[in-house]
């Protein structure tokens, strides 16, 4: 019996129980040492916030109804998808910038790390044994919490973003309306003011922001969704054109169970190859993620974007010409 059965079965054992349960009842229901049997009663005192008491009067163990409520198991099992959610949340609590939210947010981060240590024995627990790696992710910057902050009472920011491509910094009245935490970095998706409509900005290229008393523009979730969600990418708007790119047999079983846009649509051909339709706007993060796969993808259509990927693989080799 391991370390769950054995917390399971003691939460049966003293819900149905109407007197305290002795030690050695545990210990023979549990079918473990006296050591081990206080290691359980512990674990669950500390990790699922379980109201053991003990009786001395009566010598035994029993849940302590004064605390409320019958006490019920909270979750402790997790899929893959949950323990990675489980996991990013405490990897984000612990990389936000420093003082933000950090009183309303430690009981939080108290509950999950007690959740994951449940998952081991050692002193090190779970969150020792998994790690999540993160690539080219980018420090938010020095704004981060202004934004935040913005954002969560409905104000209006001044901003100077960095172009990076251009070099050039503009100067923008902004309504924010999300913080997106995307492929390890963080943007904003906001109303610019400037520009009249909506912009998604780096976090990590915003070199001040000053909030402002006035309220922001506000847009309805609806809104968002159709703008930023209908096309590739962060940087993606309305889209208004669709991508059709076949891989190759030998990528295509990996490509088949991937998910690049909600509204994708893929299909197997006849002679082994993937073929997959992903609606899009802007461009370059798309071009970019074609590219990694190299001779083993096929841009179909459109046009416009089988002349960006051709040129960009005629550039690349005009680089290593002798």
């Amino acid at each position: 019996m391991d370390r769950f059965d054995r917390i399971f079965d003691l939460h049966k054992l003293l819900s149905a129980a109407r007197q305290p349960v002795s030690r050695q009842r545990i210990e023979q229901e549990l079918e473990c040492s006296r050591a081990t049997a206080k290691r359980i009663i512990e674990s669950m005192r500390l990790y699922l916030n379980a109201p053991i008491k003990y009786d001395r009067d009566r010598n035994g163990y029993y849940y302590d109804p004064s605390e409320g409520e019958m006490y019920e198991l909270p979750g402790v099992w997790f899929n893959a998808s949950e323990l990675h959610a489980l996991l990013s949340v405490q990897q984000l609590l612990n990389e936000v910038q420093p003082g933000l939210l950090e009183q309303q947010l430690a009981p939080l981060t108290q509950r999950i790390e007690s959740l994951l240590q449940l998952h081991n024995s050692t002193s090190e627990g779970l969150s020792g044994r998994i790690k999540i790696l993160r690539a080219a992710a980018r420090p938010p910057g020095p704004c981060f919490q202004q934004i935040a902050d913005a954002l969560a009472r409905g104000k209006r920011i001044e901003l100077d973003h960095l172009n990076r491509k251009s070099g050039a910094t503009t100067h923008r009245q902004v309504s924010p309306q999300r913080l997106i935490h995307y492929k390890d970095n963080w943007y904003l998706d906001a109303y610019c003011h400037l520009r009249k409509g909506l912009r998604t900005f780096s976090v990590d290229a915003i070199g001040d922001a000053r909030p402002l008393d006035e309220k922001s523009k506000e847009i309805t979730s609806e809104e968002l969704d159709q703008y930023y969600g209908s096309a590739y990418g962060i940087f993606s708007g309305a889209a208004d054109k669709t991508a059709i790119l076949r891989f190759n047999p030998e990528v295509a079983p990996w490509v088949a169970t991937e998910q690049w846009h909600p509204q994708q649509k893929g299909e197997w051909l006849e002679d082994g190859h993937y073929q997959l339709a992903i609606p899009y706007n802007s461009s370059t993060e798309l071009v970019m993620d074609i590219l990694k796969y190299g001779p083993n993808v096929l841009v179909i259509g459109p046009e416009s974007l089988k002349k960006l990927i051709r040129q960009s693989l005629l550039d690349t080799y005009s680089r290593y010409e002798m």
